[in-house]
């Protein structure tokens, strides 16, 4: 997998296997995983940066985060659930 799913990996780490088996099939999640590592790694270089926006830079990346943890998050769940199979008759 590529570097973001790791990443994702690393924060949720004992869903860990269901990261894996989403991303493995599902390209909107990789995508989300990828966007997740991206946010990380700006606000990372803004956390050493000295210029003037940096406060407001560093909140900015710190929001986009925790809208994309959110978002990681709901899919995992959405991945969890079993389906209850229709009762026999």
């Amino acid at each position: 997998m590529g570097n973001g799913v790791e990443f994702v990996k690393s924060c949720f780490k004992e869903r860990a296997t269901l990261i894996e088996q989403l991303a493995a099939r599902d390209e909107g999640f990789r995508d989300l995983c990828d966007d997740f590592l991206t946010a990380h790694d700006e606000k990372l270089q803004w956390e050493r940066s000295s210029a003037p926006e940096r406060g407001e830079r560093i909140a900015e990346y710190q929001e986009l985060m925790d809208i994309l943890r959110t978002e990681i998050a709901q899919a995992l769940e959405r991945t969890a659930v079993i389906p209850f199979k229709p009762p026999r008759e």
